[in-house]
């Protein structure tokens, strides 16, 4: 296949840890997981074909999972980083998942990955994101605005955040301007159309899927199903999370991803 362009920073220092954001959002998502990474591993953050600052699939390029498996195993090996654990939020744990069936990388940290939906799930979700992209074409000086209160907020991302307190309203703000601006975002919910995104199972390789008890995007009981299917992997609740964990409690969510890219655990526990 051709080979895919990606924007990308690497910050930090110790073992590559590559985060891998969701849809009609892009690398500074995780932005407030930097510094509290930064001390015990280099977080290599990029933005996905047709988000942020990388450049679109080519027309002739097919926009699937097994495209952005190779295409990423690529970017892996073009930084010269063998294997990396890999992080990923929504449609980037999914496409985590897919790597760690491919044997591109040494662990998964996924966050509420996408796929393990049920149909009438899945266009519920699609049509909550769908009404977002609209609300992200609100004129900035609007948003900025509606940012500024609880109730601006929960108008905007109310279904994405656990609480509207959760997310300072800058952050807000650049989270709609990406979704806004992600060029990719129809085609992207279109090929999540697909059928099973995600079968088969995960051996020898550390899985982790966390999920916010308070998302209302993608709800929790989403991570039974992902559980039958890897038997293997270690569940953890983000307490009080939204399916944003990242923004909603960012220190929860760096101490989960430091614990699961340091050694392997089984069995399910809750993080408060």
């Amino acid at each position: 296949m051709a080979p895919i362009t990606v924007a990308y920073e690497r910050q930090g220092a110790g073992e590559p840890v590559v985060l891998l954001h969701g849809i009609g959002q892009d690398r500074h998502v995780w932005d407030q997981m930097i510094p509290l990474l930064g001390a015990e591993r280099e977080a290599i953050t990029l933005d996905l074909p047709g988000f942020g600052q990388s450049p679109d699939l080519s027309a002739d390029v097919p926009r699937d999972l097994p495209t952005m498996v190779s295409g990423l195993g690529a970017v892996f090996k073009a930084l010269g980083v063998r294997q990396p654990h890999v992080v990923g939020h929504s449609l980037g744990g999914l496409i985590a998942l897919r790597l760690a069936q491919a044997g591109l990388v040494r662990s998964v940290t996924a966050l509420a990955p996408a796929g393990f939906w049920n149909e009438g799930e899945r266009r519920y979700a699609f049509a909550v994101l769908a009404t977002a992209r609209q609300l992200a074409r609100l004129p900035d000086t609007v948003v900025e605005r509606m940012a500024g209160t609880v109730v601006g907020r929960v108008a905007l991302t109310g279904i994405l955040y656990g609480s509207a307190d959760g997310c300072p309203p800058g952050t807000l703000t650049a989270c709609l301007r990406a979704l806004r601006q992600s060029v990719a975002f129809q085609a992207t919910l279109r090929a999540g159309r697909a059928p099973d995104l995600f079968n088969g199972t995960i051996a020898g390789i550390p899985v982790t899927i966390a999920w916010g008890t308070h998302d209302r995007l993608l709800p929790d009981r989403q991570a039974a199903r992902a559980m039958a299917m890897i038997p293997e992997a270690r569940l953890v609740q983000l307490t009080g999370c939204g399916h944003v964990p990242m923004n909603d409690a960012p220190e929860q969510v760096a101490k989960l991803i430091l614990r699961s890219t340091a050694a392997r655990r089984n069995g399910s526990q809750r993080v408060a």
